[in-house]
């Protein structure tokens, strides 16, 4: 089974999990700005892990609606596209999920909001694998 990229795509930040066998792994948090070096670094990872497929995280409103977030998701996607299969996972909720759990770890998180990223990047990565 190859690799698969789960990406939690913020305004600052960019959380990346990778599948190892059927789990979804924490990899690291990387700023998102300038955009043009956070895809650069993206596309460096997949060609060193062999990734076809990324996962990205999709804000959706409450109501299931697309809303300013997730439009601006969809248009970092498609920086990607050209090179590998995208795969929207709805995220709603994900970050307040991933605050329980480093929570419950002891993780400090409030003053590194990247650990947020990084286990929100899991989550979202993991609900895809799980379906599959």
């Amino acid at each position: 089974m190859n690799k698969i990229m789960g990406l939690d795509v913020g305004t600052k930040r960019i959380g990346i999990a990778l599948s190892v066998l059927s789990t979804a792994q924490p990899f690291e948090t990387i700023s998102r700005n300038p955009q043009e070096e956070a895809v650069k670094k993206i596309i460096s990872i997949c060609q060193q892990n062999n990734i076809k497929k990324i996962v990205i995280g999709l804000p959706k409103n409450m109501n299931g609606t697309i809303g300013p977030q997730a439009e601006d998701c969809i248009e970092f996607a498609n920086l990607l596209k050209n090179d590998f299969e995208i795969i929207f996972e709805d995220e709603r909720l994900t970050s307040k999920q991933a605050e329980s759990i480093l929570a419950l770890q002891g993780k400090k998180y409030t003053k590194n909001k990247g650990l947020v990223d990084l286990k929100s990047a899991c989550i979202i990565l993991q609900q895809y694998l799980d379906k599959i």
